[in-house]
């Protein structure tokens, strides 16, 4: 596709999300003239491409939610495609472990929203019948989601884009978004590879959402911050002792997962993430800066009120992160036998999360809309999960708006 040349619509990130929007588009509407523009070399390489490859089966969200309905169609969907196209995708059940009696009654409403959510295959487990299913895992009580999977996701995000071109669509990659005009029935986007014009816009771009959004004439109502989350590996001989996912009871307070331990797709075993603030959007190391980004975190009111609300259990967060004796103890809560000589340090992922200027984290997916454009704004996990489903959605919310 030559540059300049007019097109119907543009999704803007070769993330997961964006391209199974862009294939959903072609297989509701095969004449559309469709093309994915990604800033990157090759697809995948951000959020989807360092997740931590879980097929999440629907329990922590709210009944109701975006999150919630999307993330039970899109599973459903995801396990069909991966067989359809044989990609692993294997179903090593998860277990949520309350470590302590004063974590039953969030056990109990996590139960509650599993059952009202629909979830497959839940079952709740005794604290001595947990060994049966994690044989060196201990806790009160645990619920056992057996239907919970992992996979690769970029093998997922590669197999889209092969279903985008092979349904006419274009993939360009090296070609940033820099600046987006609206006028009249088009619109106008410079990129650093040429310009693109298109009827229609859609952007999902994963960290840089805010302000790609921005540049649309969008208001977000919130601020895209950036929380890396580092991970341990354990050695081969540790990795024995966790057969599929174990994850704590969340705290409520805090809506981050807390640190478990995940039996990836490729056999190997990690324990994370912690959740720190972090001061580069797309650098994927624990000492990281970017000045931009540092800026935009540092500078938002909502950053320091969410600090501030949550200052206790965020020094405990950085504390976990300075500390490999105090990460490793969290693990040890679940896994009394992983030693600090089992588990050397792993990959890191970086987490979109939108904030808002009162400090509230946004919880459920976030879409917005501009002329002629619509923006995922917030789509943190259960997205990859979720991500047939939200294509579906956001073409078909697409497709109603697109007018001569």
């Amino acid at each position: 596709m030559g540059d300049g040349q007019k097109i119907d619509i543009a999704v803007v990130g070769a993330g997961i999300l964006g391209l199974a929007t862009a294939r959903a588009l072609l297989l509701e509407r095969p004449s559309l003239r469709v093309v994915v523009l990604e800033k990157e070399a090759a697809p995948a390489v951000h959020q989807t491409g360092h997740n931590s490859g879980v097929v999440h089966s629907g329990i922590y969200y709210r009944p109701g939610s975006l999150k919630a309905t999307l993330c039970i169609r899109g599973k459903q969907a995801l396990e069909r495609y991966a067989d359809e196209h044989e990609i692993p995708l294997r179903p090593v059940g998860k277990l949520i472990v309350a470590s302590d009696p004063s974590e039953l009654e969030r056990l109990e409403e996590l139960r509650r929203r599993a059952v009202a959510n629909g979830v497959a295959g839940l079952r709740e487990i005794a604290g001595e019948a947990i060994a049966e299913i994690e044989p060196h895992a201990i806790g009160v009580r645990a619920l056992h989601a057996s239907a919970t999977g992992v996979i690769d996701y970029r093998a997922v995000t590669t197999a889209f884009a092969d279903d985008v071109r092979a349904a006419g669509g274009d993939v360009l990659f090296g070609r940033a978004v820099e600046a987006i005009s609206v006028s009249g029935r088009r619109v106008a986007l410079a990129t650093s590879g040429g310009e693109v014009e298109a009827r229609y816009l859609i952007s999902c771009a994963g960290l840089q959402s805010d302000r790609v959004a921005r540049r649309a004439g969008a208001d977000p109502g919130a601020r895209i911050v950036p929380f890396r989350g580092d991970y341990y590996t354990l050695a081969a001989s540790a990795a024995a002792l966790v057969r599929g996912l174990i994850y704590p009871v969340p705290d409520p307070a805090f809506p981050f997962l807390g640190v478990h331990f995940t039996r990836k797709i490729d056999g190997s075993v990690v324990a994370g993430p912690n959740a720190v603030l972090a001061l580069a959007r797309e650098r994927y190391r624990r000492v990281a800066l970017q000045p931009r980004d540092a800026a935009d975190a540092l500078g938002y009111p909502g950053v320091w009120r969410f600090a501030a609300r949550h200052a206790r259990t965020g020094a405990g967060e950085l504390w976990r992160d300075l500390s490999k004796r105090s990460f490793v103890r969290d693990m040890q809560r679940y896994v009394p036998s992983i030693e600090r000589n089992d588990v050397t340090f792993g990959p890191t992922g970086i987490r979109a999360q939108a904030l808002t200027r009162n400090g509230a984290l946004v919880d459920d997916f976030v879409i917005a809309s501009s002329p002629r454009a619509m923006h995922v704004v917030n789509a943190p996990s259960p997205a990859a999960t979720a991500s047939l489903a939200i294509g579906e959605e956001i073409a078909g919310r697409a497709l109603r708006e697109l007018v001569d």
